[in-house]
């Protein structure tokens, strides 16, 4: 049996690695938990980036809610 793997250009890298540490948590938790967790952190997300200070980490939390949320779905 052989492996083939994918050649990733090393601006991609950062979307690729978080989109398979989503991968990992959707496997090790299920995806109604996964849908969940991206749902909360969604919404912490925009509760957080409310203010001008909290938008430096609610906007990236919102984002990984929103593609956890994906990754549940698909």
């Amino acid at each position: 049996m052989t492996t083939q793997t994918k050649h990733v250009p090393w601006y991609l890298w950062p979307f690729v690695a978080i989109w398979k540490l989503l991968a990992v948590i959707v496997e090790m938790t299920g995806r109604l938990v996964a849908m969940i967790l991206g749902i909360v952190l969604m919404v912490v997300g925009v509760i957080v980036s409310l203010t001008i200070v909290g938008a430096i980490i609610g906007v990236p939390l919102a984002i990984v809610g929103l593609l956890l949320f994906l990754k549940g779905i698909f």
